[in-house]
């Protein structure tokens, strides 16, 4: 009998160190999260709120110029100079970011054999933060305790507002892979049997990095790799989870009983409805 429990725990701590050597790495924009990235609906309010003056876009011009040598992909994922004098705060007006819905049964699938949950975006790290707490409160809700990390571009901060400049490198292209094999070495992971999901082939370098890597809706090129390197290819069709549409229906009703209550306070003051 001793024996019979001895050999359990024993079993028990097996499959727990091996859970404990797992990780699991997704991008964020395209993979976890449909189109457009989560950067450029946060321009679109920035620019609609009319926080970014015009001086920001000649920054970011003359900052573009300055990284031509270096290709576009370094002008598009570096340069975060028109952020230049925006208050860290703004991120707060945008909108809560909105999954896929076969992306959270993934992160869920994941969360419960106890891997490591890591999100590596080249979005601004604020922004990552912000889809990693969302992603976990679809967790909970589902009955699923996961602390998810992040590893994202990061922008240097002065009182409060942004300087436009970043701090270390921008999260794209081999730089993924980089902090795959730092977290790695932190968390003591065996990258031959961790997992990893990107859509385009700035990704490719992270699905490299280890074992089990996906395709999820690639783009051509990545397309192209996955076929050629015999990787998985996932088709996530998009659209919101469960409880993303039920926030979405909440939000719709109290918009409604707001206009209820508007329309029947009105005679009551004095205005024609």
């Amino acid at each position: 009998m001793a024996q019979e429990e001895v050999k359990e725990v024993g079993e028990v701590k097996e499959i727990e160190e091996k859970k404990r050597g797992v990780a699991a790495f997704f991008d964020l924009d395209g993979t976890l999260m449909c189109l457009p990235s989560l950067e450029k609906r946060f321009f679109s309010m920035l620019r609609y709120q009319k926080l970014i003056g015009i001086r920001n876009y000649f920054l970011w011009l003359a900052e573009a110029v300055r990284l031509i040598p270096r290709g576009i992909n370094q002008i598009m994922h570096a340069n975060k100079m028109y952020l230049r004098g925006v208050s860290i705060h703004e991120e707060d007006s945008l909108s809560a970011p909105s999954f896929n819905a076969e992306a959270v049964e993934r992160v869920a699938w994941h969360a419960e054999r106890g891997h490591l949950v890591v999100i590596v975006s080249g979005t601004l790290e604020i922004l990552a933060e912000r889809a990693a707490r969302e992603l976990e409160a679809e967790l909970d809700a589902r009955g699923l305790v996961c602390t998810i990390r992040v590893c994202a571009t990061r922008l240097e901060q002065k009182d409060e507002r942004w300087t436009g400049r970043i701090v270390g490198e921008a999260m794209f292209g081999e730089a993924k892979a980089r902090a795959i094999r730092r977290i790695a070495a932190q968390e003591d992971l065996d990258l031959r049997r961790c997992f990893a999901y990107g859509d385009s082939s700035s990704d490719r370098w992270m699905l490299e990095a280890v074992g089990k890597p996906t395709a999820v809706n690639p783009s051509n090129d990545l397309g192209h790799i996955a076929r050629r390197n015999d990787w998985t290819v996932l088709r996530w069709r998009h659209e919101r989870n469960f409880t993303q549409r039920a926030r979405s229906a909440q939000g719709s009703q109290r918009l409604e009983e707001a206009d209820h209550e508007l329309h029947a306070s009105r005679p009551k003051a004095g205005f024609r409805v």
